[in-house]
Formats: C-alpha cells, structure tokens, sequence
C-alpha cells in the first residue's frame, strides 16, 4: 500500500479478498481505510476489492472502508459477479452507506468480475444492472478453476490448444461491456518476470478492444502502458483524420472524404476520438510541423 501511490497506474485497487488470509480480513479492512485516507493517491481512480457475496464479510467490508474513508474512494470493486442481483445488492448497500457517511448518491462506483461459468452466462444482465457499474473484469484464474481447465496458472497461453483458449471469453465479455458503455479490463498474468509474455498478453486483449489490464508488479505497468497507450504516429494520425472529416464535413458539406489512400467517415471520427482520448491521458500532445 505503501507504493501505491508512486506507481504510475491509471488505476489501483487495495484488496480484502484473495491477497487477504481469511484470519487477517477483518484487521485489512483498517489498515486499507488508513492508507486511503493517510496517502496522496493523486489523480488516480482509487478502488477496493471487497469479498465476494457467498462470504460473510462482504456487507461489512462496503460499511467500514466506505462509511470511513468513502471521500477519496472512487469504486468498489465485486469479485465473482455471478448474477445481477449481487450488483444490485452492493448498488443498494452503497446508497445506504453513503447517505449515512454525508456522501453524494452514487459517489462509489462498482467494479464487477466476471471469474466463473455462471458469471459468463450472465454477463449480459451483470452488466446492465445499475448505473454504478463502470467496469467489467474477467478473472482469469478463477475462471479456468470454474471451468475446471487442465491449468494449475490461469492466464497463461495452453500450449496444447490450437488457439487462444479464452478469446471467446474475452469476446463476449467486451461486447457486454461496451452494449452498456462500460470499461472492459483483463485480469492478471501470474508469471511477473516474465515480460515478453505479458507483453504478447496485453497485445491480445488490446488488439480485442479492451482498455486495460491488471499490474502484479510495478514492471508491469510500464509494459501495459506502453501496449494500450497509442503511439506518437497513431495519435497524430488522429488528429489529421478529424482535421479532414471536419473540412469534409462542415466546409465542404460531404459525409465521406478520401485521406491519403483511404475513406474516412464519421466511424473514422469515433475510431479517431479514441486514440486521442488515450493518447491525451498517455501525456502525448500533437506533433507540430
């Protein structure tokens, strides 16, 4: 927790579930208020994974971190999301708490994880669930133990299967996600020094559309924002595309225009908006000359 605050994250989130022993979770959960309310988290999104609802510390896990430090919290994060009534559930307990803390309703945000089969099979409905909701996570351990995968490290490439073994996992949990305009995150790769291989990890899901994936390590980082942050070329390319449907457009009154070798529209303008906005939050600013 201590490092946190250093790491040059877009996101990080302080854990009372797995990284928690089941003895130490109730002490967690002061230590976690403590570095939420003593540290200078910056500008970054700040979120707690509590534990899932099949335990009995999920309910008490929202009321401490949130009715204590819930000012500087952003999200709640619900691993192991297996039906639309459990983000329902953490929405309605949030506004409780919030009510009592002397916070806005809907301050908190809610993450969920999508890490078993009958979390998959639901992700449709998890994901329209509540206005809370601004992220969908697959969990990919969790996930490969639901399906009872022949793996003992989940989120890691099979090397027996002829393929990528979870891209139609991914697939379906980013089109649920982006249906109902939320981000859509991969979830860890285990093997830390390993960094071709998370490189080749994050290339995948990034090449899918996702947004971003988890960091183990501080090494991490680096790498995932190097992968899902768009080059210096990409972004000025951006910028040329809305520069000429924008003189296509409103000086010249046309809906599509050619640039260089290739027509651009106004599903260029949109493809070109995203880069930007990433770009932009990356620090990168446009080219001159």
């Amino acid at each position: 927790m201590g490092k946190g605050p250093n790491i040059p994250a877009d996101m990080i989130f302080l854990d009372l579930e797995d990284a928690c022993a089941p003895s130490e979770k109730e002490a967690a959960r002061g230590k976690i208020v403590a570095a939420i309310r003593d540290h200078d988290w910056g500008d970054r999104v700040l979120c707690v994974r509590v534990n899932d609802w099949s335990t009995k510390w999920t309910a008490f896990d929202i009321i401490e971190v949130v009715g204590k430090a819930g000012e500087r919290l952003d999200e709640i994060m619900l691993p192991k999301v297996e039906t639309a009534a459990q983000v329902v559930a953490t929405d309605l307990l949030l506004r409780q708490v919030e009510i009592a803390a002397g916070l806005p309703v809907g301050h908190i945000g809610i993450e969920a994880q999508i890490e078993t089969a009958r979390g998959l099979i639901n992700v449709e409905e998890i994901c329209a669930a509540s206005p809370r909701l601004e992220t969908i996570i697959f969990g990919p351990a969790d996930f490969a133990a639901s399906m009872e995968m022949p793996v003992l490290t989940g989120g890691v490439q099979i090397a027996d299967y002829p393929g990528d073994h979870f891209h139609y996992v991914f697939s379906k949990i980013l089109m649920a996600g982006r249906a109902n305009g939320l981000q859509v995150i991969d979830g860890p790769y285990l093997y830390i020094r390993d960094p071709d291989g998370f490189r080749d990890y994050c290339r995948r899901t990034r090449t899918l559309g996702y947004d971003g994936k988890w960091a183990l390590h501080p090494d991490q980082v680096t790498i995932l924002n190097e992968v899902f942050s768009p080059t210096q070329e990409q972004f000025d390319k951006a910028h040329q595309i809305l520069d000429a449907y924008e003189q296509a457009t409103e000086g010249e009154g046309k809906g599509a225009v050619m640039f260089g070798e290739e027509m651009i529209d106004e599903a260029s303008r949109k493809m070109a908006l995203k880069f930007i906005s990433r770009g932009e939050r990356a620090g990168l600013e446009r080219s001159t000359g």
